[in-house]
């Protein structure tokens, strides 16, 4: 993803070719005939469409001259072209290149053919350098602007790596797209304007642009103006984010701005300033956030489904395509016995915890008071856990921490409990002085830990930056958080920022936990008792890593072929005892997914046998149905494969 929510455009499937449809489990448009002789021809109206582009930089008009193609099983190709071609050319044409990949991306060209298309440039990066010299340096600068844009998935490096021979120049573009761009700290920053940037404006220049813009709109009643200043922008995949805040904007003025607002977008739709699907997910984002406007206006929820109403009835929003609003949830006040009673309750739960250390129990106890899973009870647990961390030592706040990546929360309640801690830190402020550096390290574990991911922490700053002053301890901590994170090795100094574990134990490196995992599985494999196994997985204390104890468990098996049925029924007695929570279990099959490629040299039919096994998973409920381990671009693997039947 950009730098604080910019991203590329929603995804509307364009048409597929059966190779593409078979990756993606969604409904397809039929497909179009191919021949060789017409992808010839398609080679020749991509290389004249990518000349015309670079001679008029036109996206929409680009857009839509390759759409009119519609063999979009040939895309990989133009993502290949236009990257090629603007190696070749100045800062400016490798500017418009990436941003044409952005805007096109999810709207005319689906994520397949544009991992295709960047594997075919690594592919190809030994026969460019004859006419590019420095194709290795521009080409990963390329990998890492497509990741940053988020149209190329971070696992490409490590899945694409492997794939390429030793010595070759794609393999370089991978090692130094990943170690001199995207490893150094703000490479966000430093990537989106290596070549200038869209006309050198940053995220938050786009951000104060876009506020400008609509309030300037508003004061006069000029729509012509506002859309020149729109297209002025040049930042069509960032168009969502002018939909989200003019939305925001209707709904706190209400009345006759309301009126305006939908006036302005309708007519930005009919003109085709802002597409169809910026409109969308413009509308979605609004969706996810409606629940924080709701504490400023408490019938946000009721107002934007009635804007989302008219917009439809006018024609130029598709409300089958929005995500569900849902119905407005019960209000819950302070001072409501319920709360005053779950208060008390995870209190006690707390002080429990920071005595025994028993993981299992306090998550059990949280799922029995909150069996509703309310996002309002969950946050309230959220602060009360890290405020009493935050008074006592370093071994509390570490098991703080791996209480949190242990209980499997949606990131949306962890975030609205951070938004809670936000709000008092500067009251906290008063009894802790050390506040700041404590929620730092909290916000930046739980992105270390996956508990939320980086785009929720950004979303957390930049709503706390709407009612927070800039140097508020809230604010404060998510900044530095922010920085934190984007620093060089900073995962490993995090998540030993309070000494690791949560027992009370010295900190082990993460090779040792690994060693003593391995060392443990296999003395169960060699005749050892279930509980005693079990016995020795929770005393390493480290919950948020027991995603190694399955990925080595599952390789282990898959080595096996089979043959030994010990390790998945330990596997299956950690998950029924709560030891490895459904998130952990995820995790690993998907760190076996990421690594079957390698298992493949030593075990041919590795790929075949993870597809049997999370089928497996799936039946047993350790997987979610949606899971799979089928790679960017290829097709899934088949059920029913005998082997671990």
């Amino acid at each position: 993803m950009m730098e604080d929510g910019l991203a590329p455009p929603a995804r509307r499937a364009p048409i597929k070719c059966p190779a593409v449809a078979a990756a993606e489990d969604v409904e397809q448009l039929p497909t179009p005939t191919v021949t060789s002789q017409e992808f010839l021809q398609f080679k020749r109206k991509a290389t004249m469409i990518v000349e015309e582009y670079f001679s008029t930089d036109d996206v929409a008009a680009t857009a839509s001259e390759l759409r009119e193609l519609r063999v979009p099983c040939y895309h990989y190709y133009f993502v290949k072209k236009l990257v090629s071609v603007a190696m070749d050319r100045h800062d400016r044409e490798k500017e418009m290149a990436a941003v044409l990949l952005s805007s096109l991306y999810g709207d005319v060209i689906d994520r397949p053919q544009v991992y295709k298309g960047f594997c075919k440039l690594a592919e190809a990066c030994d026969d460019l350098s004859v006419d590019t010299p420095d194709a290795v340096d521009i080409l990963a600068v390329f990998v890492a602007r497509a990741i940053v844009d988020d149209i190329l998935p971070p696992a490409f490096l490590a899945k694409q790596l492997p794939c390429l021979p030793d010595g070759c120049k794609g393999a370089e573009v991978i090692r130094r797209a990943e170690k001199s761009y995207l490893s150094v700290p703000h490479h966000g920053e430093i990537i989106l304007q290596r070549w200038g940037g869209i006309k050198n404006i940053t995220v938050e220049e786009a951000k104060a642009r876009i506020a400008d813009i609509l309030e300037e709109y508003l004061a006069a009643g000029d729509t012509a103006e506002a859309f020149r200043c729109i297209r002025e922008l040049n930042i069509p995949f960032f168009h969502h984010d002018v939909v989200k805040r003019a939305l925001v904007l209707a709904i706190e003025r209400g009345g006759a701005v309301e009126g305006h607002i939908l006036d302005l977008l309708k007519s930005a739709s009919d003109q085709g300033v802002i597409n169809e699907s910026q409109i969308i997910k413009g509308f979605n984002r609004m969706i996810d956030s409606v629940d924080d406007l709701t504490l400023d206006v408490p019938n946000a929820r009721c107002l934007l489904k009635s804007i989302i109403l008219k917009a439809s009835s006018e024609g130029w929003l598709c409300e089958s395509s929005l995500k569900p609003l849902g119905s407005e949830p019960k209000k819950v006040v302070e001072d409501d016995p319920a709360v005053k009673r779950f208060k008390a309750k995870a209190v006690a739960s707390i002080h429990e915890y920071f005595l025994t250390g028993d993981i299992i129990e306090s998550v059990s106890r949280l799922e029995a008071e909150n069996s509703s899973c309310s996002c309002f009870f969950n946050a309230i647990f959220v602060k009360k856990l890290i405020s009493f961390a935050m008074d006592r030592k370093n071994r509390e706040k570490e098991m703080a921490s791996v209480l949190l990546s242990s209980i499997c929360m949606p990131p949306e309640h962890v975030v609205a409990g951070f938004h809670l801690l936000v709000d008092c830190a500067e009251d906290a402020a008063l009894d802790n002085p050390a506040i700041v550096e404590d929620l730092t390290m909290f916000f930046a574990r739980s992105v270390v830990d996956e508990v939320i991911a980086p785009s929720d922490l950004e979303a957390v700053e930049e709503e706390a930056g709407r009612r927070k002053a800039a140097g508020s301890p809230g604010m404060l901590a998510l900044r530095n958080a922010h920085a934190m994170l984007g620093a060089k090795l900073s995962a490993e100094r995090i998540l030993r920022c309070w000494g690791g574990g949560g027992t009370g134990k010295a900190g082990w490196e993460l090779s040792e936990v690994k060693d003593k995992i391995g060392k443990l599985l296999q003395e169960y494999d060699s005749g050892g008792g279930v509980r005693e196994a079990c016995r020795c997985i929770k005393e390493l204390g480290m919950p948020f890593f027991h995603h190694e104890v399955v990925k080595k468990a599952l390789v282990a098996i898959i080595e096996k072929r089979g043959k030994d049925e010990r390790l998945w029924g330990l596997l299956s007695e950690c998950y029924g005892r709560g030891l490895i929570t459904p998130n952990q279990m995820t995790k690993g099959f998907q760190r076996v997914a990421d690594c079957v490629d390698d298992l493949a040299l030593d075990v041919p039919d590795a790929g075949k046998q993870l597809g049997c096994y999370v089928e497996r998973a799936k039946k047993a409920g350790w997987l979610d149905a949606s899971f799979s381990a089928a790679k960017p671009g290829q097709a899934p693997v088949p059920d029913g494969i005998a082997v671990c039947s």
